[in-house]
């Protein structure tokens, strides 16, 4: 696990594109003698989020397929405050591979030149958040209360501000915090916040653990789905989230795709290699969460606004899903 400090916009590391092509020749091919290959591995870095939530446990698992099965590889997880961070990073050279929001993503593809898609894997929810007991019982009701709406840079906080505005709660509707999902869960059971928001797959890990502690109450945002849609666009769709999930009632909640993004200008065959665990491990990811292991060829194609990665385009057409 690592902490990355941002780079420059538009920086690269120097002679990372011929150190991928020489590490590349000498490790998917076999083609180079070890003496012609590059002395330390190639680190691969993977933004993802919060320890508790999704995008870790994703990333860490699929940093270990990686370091497994492609030699001269070196991956490894960069906790972040998950999408819009995870976006930057991956755009400015500072990781290699990045977890996102559909709805985070600029709308266009020119707007993002330097960030391509690998797949679409599985659909976050929206959840938000508030004490079973508590007067909290619809969004109407979060009206003066204090109210995270997740960290800077989350795809949360994009959400989460979106649905306070089509709910005529924005500006100062409610008093905003701006806490990640652990200290969100803090602050709730201390009472120094009366809700929170967090978007993820189910189950969170925060959300089911807090659940498992506490009186805890999931409130229903189905109603909001089509007001978002109608505002900000297609990508948001309704999901349930089923009593089985947290142990508490079940709910209709807003979903928007993920995405597993690089940096689109990293070789084809590694990104083509990439994809391909990336879909061959799917039952070893899902044991890693069971929101990894929804993936299907099929639907990871479809990753609007965003073009596929041409090494991941060129798996998937060779495997025809």
């Amino acid at each position: 696990m690592s902490r990355t400090s941002p780079s420059r916009p538009g920086h690269r590391r120097p002679r990372t594109a011929a150190l991928l092509t020489l590490l590349l020749a000498a490790t998917l091919t076999g083609a180079a003698s070890c003496r012609d290959a590059p002395a330390e591995p190639l680190p691969i870095r993977i933004a993802t989020g919060s320890p508790t939530a999704v995008y870790y446990a994703f990333g860490q698992s699929l940093a270990a397929i990686l370091n497994r099965e492609l030699p001269g590889v070196r991956a490894s997880v960069v906790v972040t405050a998950a999408s819009a961070e995870n976006v930057r990073l991956v755009g400015s050279g500072a990781a290699e591979l990045g977890f996102t929001q559909a709805d985070v993503l600029p709308t266009t593809t020119t707007e993002s030149p330097t960030v391509g898609a690998v797949a679409r894997v599985y659909d976050d929810q929206l959840h938000l958040v508030t004490t079973g007991g508590g007067p909290v019982r619809t969004v109407a009701d979060l009206r003066g209360r204090r109210v995270s709406v997740g960290a800077p840079g989350s795809g949360t906080e994009i959400t989460a501000i979106r649905l306070l505005e089509v709910a005529g709660l924005g500006g100062d509707g409610v008093r905003q915090e701006r806490l990640g999902l652990d200290d969100s869960v803090t602050a709730l059971r201390a009472g120094r916040i009366d809700a929170f928001f967090f978007s993820g797959g189910l189950p969170v890990r925060g959300i089911k653990e807090l659940a498992g502690r506490s009186a805890t109450r999931v409130v229903d945002l189905g109603e909001w789905t089509d007001p978002l849609r109608a505002r900000y666009g297609q990508v948001y769709v309704s999901r349930d989230i089923p009593r089985s999930v947290y142990g508490v009632d079940p709910v209709t909640t807003v979903a928007n795709p993920n995405y597993l993004i690089v940096q689109a200008d990293l070789p084809e065959r590694l990104v083509r290699e990439v994809t391909r665990l990336l879909m061959e491990r799917r039952a070893e990811l899902g044991a890693a969460h069971p929101a990894a292991g929804r993936m299907s060829p099929r639907s990871a194609i479809t990753t609007a606004p965003l073009s596929l990665h041409p090494g991941a385009a060129a798996w998937y057409r060779a495997a025809k899903p």
